[in-house]
């Protein structure tokens, strides 16, 4: 076999090198063009670390973990008396637990008064929706914006979000439906700028066209940046909103994971929330 000569290989090598080079020059111009990758958050917004809280002497968690990452929508499901209010009462400081750690933003708030959770970044929205008959709507966000001390222009961000509560101003909270009732719940919480927002069963008692609206409102919200921690009896309206599940029995995590990685258990679909 004939060896090419050293002048040729050189020639050859320097033939190459701007081929090589354009390539390089390409890739990163396209890297230059394309769209930057959001990279996942590395430090949850909330985390839950085995808390135990008590009603009297019934333990009724007992050793409850999960964490809510900026921007994700967890789903916390279970049949009634899991302990899914419970959680949601308990990082709130309204039934404090007794041990555990919860940490909010970097803070530990296991030990905070509800006021100061509130103000340190969580929208609540219980399951009673709080509101008050004798006041308008209004009223209602009138006194959450001077609580979250937010300006004006703070309830027409949140309002543009709600088109048929603009409409209501003046109507008293007995004279609204239940889904009005509803959305004036979840924007009295948005009022306060919240990093997380905390929901106990929003569908209950509403008809589904009224269920579909607040599922896409919740949808509207996530996509503006808030996360959301949500209690849900309504599997499909949960499962299509949550990034991550946390299936509760008897005070207990019985699963952690993805909707699509729940899909792959019907066992605990079955035994823990009724549903094949």
């Amino acid at each position: 076999m004939s060896r090419q000569p050293a002048k040729g290989r050189a020639k050859t090598a320097a033939a190459k090198a701007p081929a090589r080079k354009t390539a390089t020059s390409k890739t990163a111009a396209a890297q230059e063009t394309a769209p930057a990758k959001v990279r996942p958050a590395t430090e949850p917004l909330l985390s839950v670390a085995d808390i135990h809280t008590y009603y009297g002497d019934s333990h009724v968690l007992q050793g409850i973990s999960f964490d809510v990452h900026p921007g994700e929508c967890v789903a916390l499901l279970g049949r009634n008396g899991a302990g899914k209010t419970t959680t949601l009462r308990s990082i709130v400081g309204l039934t404090p637990a007794r041990r555990g750690q919860i940490r909010l933003g970097g803070s530990d708030i296991v030990r905070w008064p509800t006021h100061r959770t509130i103000r340190h970044g969580i929208g609540y929205v219980p399951e009673d929706r709080g509101i008050f008959s004798s006041l308008t709507v209004a009223e209602h966000l009138d006194v959450a914006l001077w609580a979250g001390k937010q300006s004006a222009s703070r309830r027409d961000e949140v309002l543009k979000i709600f088109p048929r509560i603009s409409e209501r101003m003046e109507h008293y909270g007995q004279q609204l439906s239940g889904g009005e009732q509803q959305m004036l719940s979840i924007a009295r919480a948005l009022l306060t700028d919240p990093r997380l927002l905390i929901l106990d069963e929003p569908s209950e008692g509403l008809a589904p066209i009224i269920v579909e609206e607040v599922r896409d409102t919740l949808a509207r919200v996530k996509k503006a940046g808030t996360s959301i921690l949500l209690v849900e009896q309504n599997v499909a309206m949960a499962l299509a909103l949550a990034d991550s599940v946390v299936v509760l029995s008897q005070g207990r995590v019985q699963f952690t994971g993805t909707p699509a990685e729940l899909e792959k258990q019907p066992e605990i679909k079955e035994t823990y929330l009724g549903i094949a």
